[in-house]
């Protein structure tokens, strides 16, 4: 049962559109205006630096936790050195956006661009990539759905776990202070890779100082706010704020309280520096429960305000708002910042990790109802029953949470990454469905990847079915090809000439951010960035894990194939230049054909006809790009991770082979086509489980859809439990749920005043229905509703 104060924070949280704050823009600007000259890496930390000292301070009512980005409680912010040219573009028409809109008022548009955009015109990190990406690159890979990396040059990277264990919370933030300190007292300037280091440390402690200075200034506030307010219990509360702010994060925490404090002022302190996707959180329940625990034992807390301060903690997560582009918000929908909270799982010595601190974490997910933190958990064979129990409780309960993942196979994904045992024992999820570790670098969404245009431009020489435009290699007329063999060799021919370009402009980036966005705050979060006395864009972190490229459309393109080899060559039922005429009609004239190609075998039915496809396609693409390096030497990595990416991949794609019409959604993750998974949720498991999975370090993701009468019980939970080990034991890493009605779903649609809090699961991750665009609505309820 939340209390009055959440239940009247979560309220805001539901009916409050997102608004957007230019302060830290203009105080960065102004910032770089008196830096010029100086080094990149200290002009980034003196502009942070700046921000916390100057962008305003609110503390909103009944809050616990405090830190605001903005004016606004639901806020969001611009970052003009990352992009601000689609901001200018898109701006005047925020609050009409299908996917994701913003208020911003006419006076805000008209200050940021006569005081803010003409400041980083030719600056911005965009503008530099766009100008170096290749054309034959850029024509396929820039806001067309067939390549797209976008986040990566209009965003900053993100993609860290701050590391509470052994940097943040043992040392504080005055501590990494005095590190950097010690450090620079060793170097000797006459090395130029020392005074490389100098400039580093010197950044890390402005941007220490920042956070420090940041939280002081909300002390301040606190104090005064007690001083005039008349309630004693609230006046008393404004006490303790200011000393937590007043003790964390410049020194460690020692209780419950302040450690939940310290942790909120480090995200705050990654979005004023990046505004960044993926700023995990982390293994929650295990840097946190030792002081719940002692707090407890020594009568500090109560078990009830323990789980309030949790509460709060998530409502924090998720009034911050990630702007973003309205191609971006296509691939990302739903205000989703990919925050992701991971509980359970085993520990770095291989022992349970499982404590109080995690079932509060689930209770949180379940009561408070936000889209924020991205809960998932980690599922060992030997896992406590009364875990996995709490897990499936909560999955019937319709919010699509948890993201449910194999222990073990996220612990050897790591391990064929170059992880050390103890280190690939201890990960945690990054953004959606990636294994991950507090002590790595990486971009773990750095391309998204259209299976299905390569299998259009082989059929189709090169050609787009929707444009016309040439975008792919030269191709013979497939009413040539004489057989399977060489329709498979003409798509894999298309796939790897696609690999090669999303290599290219990961690439780009990477060197640019290197050049153009250093992160000495995040750096400082690292242990091995200290250790080194290099940043994470320079591949400072213990691991520099290869980006990871994303692809999209599996179960398309292995139905696509299956349904060519079956119509064309097995069964004679048309000839390939028939079938071609078919696919450039949309299907129209061609009906009987349609339901013949609907009626072949599908992906997620467990046949090993289709299924066969689906694995070769995977291990294709896994040899592929694992081949490249990135710019620190590192192997590319290879995911199957969904988010809301198969909607404008399938948008820009024509008819396929498998039956689906023009502009239809693709398929995400290793999920099944929607639909067509027409036998059991069991038996979409185990054609999924025939993937090699575990060499997708990059993350799988699995999204069934379940009638909620089958969970309904504690039985029908008990069976969904074993199904999910089942899963496991079979070598399938991740599973998600979204068991709601389609009824529920339409009526959401018709009366979305009706169901602000309603959550579903988009992808690798949950958002409000109501907040989704009416495509990704319906590509939701398209989806099998399974009833065993």
């Amino acid at each position: 049962m939340l209390t009055d104060r959440i239940e009247k924070i979560r309220q805001n949280y539901v009916n409050t559109k997102p608004a957007i704050s230019y302060e830290r823009a203009l105080i960065w600007t102004e910032s770089h205006r008196k830096t010029e000259g100086l080094p990149i890496a200290i002009r980034r930390a003196q502009a942070f630096y700046d921000c916390c000292d100057q962008i305003g301070v609110h503390i909103f009512e009944g809050e616990l936790l405090v830190g605001a980005i903005g004016e606004f409680r639901k806020c969001g912010i611009l970052t003009p050195e990352y992009s601000w040219t689609w901001v200018d573009r898109e701006m005047d028409h925020f609050s009409e956006r299908k996917q994701d809109p913003y208020e911003m008022t006419a006076a805000q548009r008209a200050f940021v661009r006569k005081n803010i955009f003409p400041y980083w015109k030719g600056k911005s990190l965009e503008e530099a990539f766009l100008l170096r990406l290749p054309e034959e690159t850029k024509k396929i890979g820039v806001d067309t759905g067939i390549i797209d990396s976008d986040s990566k040059w209009r965003q900053a990277v993100g993609e860290v776990t701050p590391d509470y264990q052994d940097q943040l919370f043992p040392k504080g933030f005055g501590g990494i202070i005095r590190e950097a300190e010690e450090h620079i007292g060793k170097l000797d300037l006459t090395k130029p890779e020392d005074e490389e280091k100098k400039e580093f440390y010197d950044s890390v402690i402005l941007t220490s100082r920042g956070i420090i200075r940041y939280a002081n200034r909300y002390a301040e506030e606190a104090e005064r706010m007690a001083a005039q307010e008349k309630d004693e219990v609230r006046r008393e509360e404004l006490r303790v704020i200011a000393a937590n702010c007043r003790k964390v994060p410049e020194n460690p925490p020692e209780t419950f309280y302040e450690a939940l404090q310290f942790m909120w002022f480090v995200q705050i302190g990654g979005i004023l520096t990046e505004n960044p996707l993926s700023l995990n959180p982390g293994r929650f329940d295990q840097y946190t429960d030792p002081f719940y625990e002692a707090d407890l034992a020594a009568g500090r807390i109560t078990p009830d305000f323990g789980q309030e301060l949790v509460d709060a903690l998530w409502l924090k997560y998720s009034e911050w708002v990630w702007t973003i582009s309205a191609n971006t918000a296509d691939y990302f929908a739903g205000y989703n910042q990919f925050q992701n909270l991971t509980v359970g799982g085993k520990k770095r010595d291989g022992s349970d990790g499982t404590n109080p601190v995690t079932y509060m974490a689930l209770k949180a997910t379940g009561e408070v109802k936000t889209h924020q933190p991205g809960l998932s958990v980690r599922v060992s064979q030997t896992c406590p029953k009364e875990f996995l129990n709490a897990v499936t409780a909560l999955v019937a309960e319709g919010t699509g949470f948890p993201a449910i993942h194999s222990d073990s196979v996220g612990y050897q994904m790591l391990l064929n990454a170059g992880y050390e045992p103890e280190d690939a024992r201890d990960w945690n999820n990054c953004g959606c469905v990636v294994p991950h570790n507090r002590k790595t670098g990486e971009w773990t969404a750095a391309v998204n990847m259209n299976f299905g245009s390569a299998m259009e431009y082989a059929l189709n020489q090169g050609v787009s079915l929707m444009t016309g435009e040439k975008m792919g290699l030269d191709e013979k007329p497939a009413a040539e090809m004489t057989s399977f063999e060489e329709v498979k060799q003409a798509f894999f021919r298309q796939f790897d000439n696609l690999c090669y370009h999303s290599v290219i402009s990961v690439i780009e980036a990477q060197r640019l951010h290197e050049e153009m966005v250093p992160r000495p705050f995040l750096s400082s979060c690292i242990e091995s960035c200290m250790e080194n006395g290099k940043d994470l864009s320079r591949g400072g972190a213990k691991y520099n894990v290869g980006p990871v490229i994303t692809g999209i459309g599996l179960a398309v393109v292995a139905n696509s194939l299956a349904a060519v080899r079956k119509l064309v060559f097995e069964d004679h039922e048309t000839d390939m230049a028939t079938l071609i005429q078919a696919l450039r009609a949309n299907w129209e004239g061609y009906e009987q054909l349609r339901e013949k190609a609907k009626a072949c075998p599908k992906y997620g039915n467990d046949e090993d006809y289709v299924d066969d496809l689906a694995l070769e396609v995977a291990n294709h693409f896994y040899e592929k790009i694992h081949g490249y390096r990135d710019i620190f030497g590192s192997p590319f990595n290879t995911a199957f991770m969904g988010i809301s990416n198969y909607i404008p991949m399938g948008r820009v794609l024509g008819a396929t082979p498998c039956g689906r019409k023009n502009g239809e959604p693709s398929s995400e993750g290793v999920s099944p086509y929607v639909g067509t998974d027409h036998s059991t949720p069991l038996a979409a498991m185990k054609s999924t489980a025939k993937l090699n999975q575990e060499i997708h370090s990059g993350g799988t993701l699995l999204n069934l859809r379940l009638n909620p009468e089958i969970v309904a019980t504690k039985r029908g939970q008990a069976n969904l439990g074993a199904m999910v080990q089942s899963l496991f034991s079979m070598g399938g890493f991740h599973v998600q749920f979204n068991c709601i009605r389609s009824e529920t779903l339409r009526d959401a649609q018709a009366h979305p005043e009706n169901y602000r809090d309603l959550l579903v699961r988009v992808a690798g991750y949950s958002t409000q229905f109501v907040n989704l665009s009416r495509s990704m609505q319906d590509a939701i309820i398209a989806r099998t509703e399974h009833n065993y």
